[in-house]
């Protein structure tokens, strides 16, 4: 299986066989939107239009696999930027067309919520071992719960209501001066700062519901620096900010999460997506889930992010499970996990 991901700003292709994947080649463009401080549409789809040959190229020679071996391709069809999905779709159609082999045009969140049982040097996935669970995605666009039933089945519980957590971390780091992307920078000062420095809001957290909400959070951090400008040039205190914010989303990610597996039933918890690559996040997660008697699957870093692996293990599943080839799929830049 030959696997394409190109939904906002990273260019990749993956070659996956059995479950295993054989190589996964990515190109990320974070230096060339640094410098917008956040993704620009068009030059996302330029660089993936002058990336995608040479990433399948390097998938292929990295997993000794020739042309003609090729089984299946696959993609993503959404959700993600318009222009950008383009690009990464109608080549990988284009190739299957060619090759007169199926493909598969892929939902990017559900990969993800197959993204935590890949693992291990070389990685594979091991879906003997699968059963249900309460899944997090959590990145720069979206905040997601989802119940897992089983494999390939699905129920969306909730998601953000406005601003991600991925978001939020980018936009109150934009406040404090930080690059983009800034979580990570977040998460690096967070770690010698004291979360209990700044009151900050846990927006619906007491709600009984399994939606979330960032932008109070981000508004509250806004109007903190308004009124006391001096914080800007107090090294100390940004630490002690940065480890505030950063306290404040996971609280409210870690308990809704565990409280939607204990209300379901569910024992295991998954989480993926970029965020999940933040360190107090996982530490909290699985603190959490010791307390509460829960098991958990976090996607290893590099899967995390946007990546095709995860678009080749989901398409050679739904190959395995009887999904219709789609050939003619247009892309679905709004396609909702439902």
């Amino acid at each position: 299986m030959l696997a394409f991901e190109s939904s906002c700003d990273e260019t990749s292709v993956a070659v996956v066989k059995d479950g295993r994947v054989l190589s996964n080649a990515v190109s990320s463009q974070v230096r060339l939107h640094s410098e917008y401080g956040g993704v620009v549409p068009e030059l996302a789809a330029r660089e993936h239009l002058k990336n995608l040959l040479p990433m399948a190229r390097l998938a292929l020679a990295n997993a000794a696999v020739t042309v003609g071996q090729l089984n299946a391709i696959a993609a993503t069809r959404g959700p993600g930027l318009p222009s950008a999905l383009m690009a990464g779709l109608k080549a990988a159609q284009a190739a299957a067309y060619v090759l007169r082999k199926p493909f598969l045009g892929i939902h990017h969140h559900e990969a993800h919520l197959y993204s935590p049982w890949i693992e291990g040097n070389p990685p594979a996935a091991d879906f003997r071992a699968f059963e249900p669970n309460v899944s997090l995605i959590v990145s720069g666009g979206h905040t997601i719960l989802i119940h897992v039933g089983a494999e390939l089945k699905h129920r969306l519980l909730g998601s953000t209501l406005d601003d991600a957590a991925g978001e939020c971390f980018d936009k109150t780091g934009k406040m404090l001066g930080l690059p983009y992307p800034a979580g990570p920078h977040i998460d690096r000062l967070a770690e010698q700062g004291n979360p209990r420095a700044f009151d900050l809001p846990r927006p619906m957290l007491d709600d009984a519901n399994d939606d979330f909400s960032f932008s109070g959070l981000k508004t509250s951090v806004r109007y903190l620096l308004r009124d006391n400008p001096e914080l800007r040039e107090d090294t100390a205190r940004i630490r002690d900010l940065c480890a505030s914010i950063q306290a404040a989303i996971v609280e409210v990610l870690v308990t809704k999460t565990v409280r939607a597996a204990r209300r379901l039933g569910v024992g295991l918890l998954t989480a993926s997506g970029g965020v999940t690559c933040n360190r107090a996040l996982r530490r909290e997660l699985g603190a959490a889930c010791e307390r509460k008697g829960l098991r958990l699957r976090l996607a290893q870093p590099e899967f995390c992010t946007d990546n095709a692996a995860m678009i080749g293990i989901l398409a050679e599943r739904k190959l395995m499970a009887g999904v219709r080839e789609q050939g003619e799929a247009d892309i679905e830049p709004g396609w909702a996990l439902g």
